[in-house]
């Protein structure tokens, strides 16, 4: 599904330039549950905004599902964009004056899904969520950090993403809210065939995935698949 080949991104301030990333090869298979991996200043979320289409490569090339997304303009980007991915944030980006429900379905606003079923599709997202729905009335304020979380994952599915992005997801919450987020992504991944993209710093975090991509100053210095991956999620569960 993201094939890149040779990508560098520099940022220039001025005469100054500053390499984000160095020649970065790197192939995620749909399906795939992956975490990049890496420590603060390493490059991991500026990869993250190139696989997502919200920032450009200085050089190289980007597939994308089989398709060369350097030969598309701003416009073509962003319906890609909102067609087949989906983001979670650290700091969820909610807006405080909707509610949980009008949160879920902005995406739809940009997209193809007639008004009268946003409703429905919101509570269909907030359910694959784990988001209680007695609380789908609530507002931002209302809600502890795990829910909110909760509802941002809804939000991401609202369009049917192909993948799902997730920049440091449980970097706001604590341990065991944290492992209900992470369970989540397992599920839908299992359950639904989402790609997973989960950028965090922490070795407990990444090991819930399949494959482990370590980014360094740059560059990706390895990859490896997760010997004793950290299983939250399982077939036979009936919820």
């Amino acid at each position: 599904m993201v094939e890149l080949k040779n990508i560098n991104k520099i940022y220039k301030t001025g005469e100054i330039e500053t390499i984000a990333l160095k020649n970065i090869n790197l192939k995620i298979n749909k399906g795939e549950f992956v975490s990049i991996m890496g420590p603060s200043g390493s490059g991991k979320s500026t990869l993250m905004h190139i696989i997502g289409l919200l920032d450009r490569p200085t050089s190289g090339t980007y597939i994308l599902d089989g398709q060369d997304i350097s030969k598309l303009n701003d416009d073509e980007l962003a319906r890609l964009r909102s067609k087949k991915i989906g983001f979670v944030f650290q700091a969820f980006f909610l807006l405080p004056r909707k509610n949980v429900l009008e949160n879920v379905s902005l995406p739809s606003i940009y997209s193809e899904i007639p008004i009268n079923i946003r409703k429905e599709k919101a509570i269909e997202c907030l359910k694959a969520s784990a988001f209680p729905l007695n609380f789908i009335y609530h507002y931002p304020n209302q809600l502890s950090g795990g829910m909110m979380q909760r509802v941002a994952i809804a939000r991401a599915l609202m369009n049917d993403p192909e993948i799902i992005l997730a920049d440091e997801p449980t970097g706001n919450l604590d341990t065991k809210t944290g492992e209900i987020v992470l369970h989540t992504f397992q599920k839908l991944n299992l359950e639904k065939g989402i790609t997973i993209v989960l950028i965090t710093h922490e070795e407990y975090v990444a090991e819930h995935a399949e494959k482990i991509i370590r980014i360094r100053d740059g560059e990706i210095i390895n990859e490896e698949k997760v010997k004793n991956r950290k299983i939250l999620y399982h077939n036979n569960e009936n919820n």
